[in-house]
């Protein structure tokens, strides 16, 4: 049988893996798509989860009503929370928790710089790499790249954060309420460092879902170069 430019394409690129040419003789023998093209898919695919889900987290309550992103108290503390909640202080435990996602949706306002960049030097070698791994492989090379660089941006903005908004004040008195309990031992965590590290959780879990989405439902892949691409790994 005849074999198409598709089919010479990826067997060259693909000549060197059993698993990936099985892949390349199951693909419809009409058309082509180039290096750049599948190169390109892929940032497309991680510019579209940057737009649709990690702009998300920068609007109020875009961490605070997300469940999957949602920011609680850290292990330490979780009983202060328990603690004042069953003595009738429940608002104020709202109100600590609500400020620790407010902050993290100002700091995700830095990130969208960061992940262009990224973005703009994916390689076809990284892109091949990606298009045929898992089911997060293009999320886990957005974090190889970016996760030092956010977190340095974070973690300043997060610390303005609680200042601009009150943050210091109202922990300190959640605090001071807790450590005045009998029989309750003095916590005192840094809450800056846990909420960039939690602000970067959620960004990276947002993007996951926006990948998961395009490789496993062909209705989100919305232009055809991400139809024609990820074709590719169907």
């Amino acid at each position: 049988m005849k074999k198409s430019a598709l089919f010479v394409v990826l067997v060259f690129i693909f000549s060197s893996c059993a698993e990936l040419q099985q892949v390349v003789n199951q693909l419809p023998q009409t058309g082509t798509i180039s290096n750049t093209d599948i190169a390109s898919g892929l940032r497309q695919a991680l510019d579209l989860g940057i737009d649709k889900q990690v702009n998300k987290l920068t609007q109020k309550d875009g961490f605070f009503k997300n469940e999957l992103v949602k920011i609680l108290l850290p292990e330490e503390l979780q009983k202060v929370d328990k603690t004042l909640r069953n003595i009738g202080l429940g608002s104020l435990a709202d109100e600590g928790l609500k400020i620790l996602n407010r902050a993290a949706e100002d700091a995700v306002k830095e990130a969208t710089p960061i992940f262009v960049n990224a973005v703009k030097g994916i390689t076809f070698n990284d892109a091949k790499n990606i298009l045929l791994g898992n089911d997060d492989a293009a999320t886990q090379y957005l974090t190889s790249r970016t996760q030092t660089e956010l977190y340095n941006k974070f973690k300043p903005v997060i610390n303005n954060s609680f200042s601009k908004v009150g943050a210091d004040e109202i922990w300190s008195n959640l605090i001071t309420k807790y450590n005045a309990l009998p029989l309750t031992s003095d916590v005192n965590p840094d809450l800056t460092d846990y909420v960039t590290g939690e602000a970067l959780k959620g960004v990276y879990t947002m993007i996951a879902v926006e990948e998961k989405q395009i490789r496993t439902k062909i209705s989100s892949r919305t232009t055809d170069l991400l139809k024609k691409v990820f074709a590719l790994q169907d």
